[in-house]
């Protein structure tokens, strides 16, 4: 275990790391203004969120700041905000329970899933689909702020987007476990 935290916890201060963890104290700052009626304010606070994660992989990137602190918290960081803009949007039910509890249990497997790499020395990466998959969700959020306007106008755009991003969800669940799979089948024949 020491190992484990040693190869994913050293060398955390650097800019794009930083911003994951700005991402992770912004979630309590999120729900605090949700909870309390600001809603646009939490939708602010969510758009920020998400332009952090934006910012945070383009300086990681450019100036080869990857890190595996970084791997491994940020795709962490981003789920944590979309799931808790979810129930909070669940709760006040704007977003429907069936489609959050579908990506919970997404999440969950892919939680366990991940424990169970990584306690065999292999991490899965986020990849394409699941970052569409994430896109789509963040879109969905965003547009869910305005879900009012829409069931005015006749034409529910974020639930449209919402149902979009369930699917691309659980065809990135498929795509990591398949993943996964020929990680540890590579790594016991090695």
């Amino acid at each position: 275990m020491k190992k484990l935290f040693e190869k994913y916890f050293s060398d955390v201060w650097n800019v794009p790391n930083v911003l994951t963890m700005l991402r992770i104290l912004l979630i309590p700052v999120f729900v605090a203004l949700y909870a309390t009626g600001h809603d646009k304010l939490a939708l602010i606070t969510f758009i920020l969120a998400s332009l952090t994660d934006l910012l945070d992989g383009y300086i990681a990137r450019k100036y080869n700041l990857i890190t595996n602190f970084g791997k491994l918290m940020d795709p962490l960081a981003d789920k944590l905000m979309v799931c808790t803009a979810l129930i909070c949007q669940g709760v006040s039910g704007i977003i429907p329970w069936w489609a959050i509890i579908i990506v919970m249990l997404k999440e969950l497997l892919m939680v366990i899933g991940g424990m169970i790499m990584l306690k065999n020395g292999v991490v899965v990466y986020s990849n394409m689909l699941g970052k569409v998959a994430m896109c789509a969700f963040v879109a969905a959020l965003v547009l869910s702020f305005f879900h009012a306007e829409f069931a005015a106008l006749g034409v529910q755009v974020d639930t449209i987007i919402l149902i979009i991003a369930v699917i691309l969800t659980l065809l990135a669940l498929a795509d990591y476990t398949v993943a996964a799979v020929k990680k540890l089948k590579a790594q016991k024949a090695a």
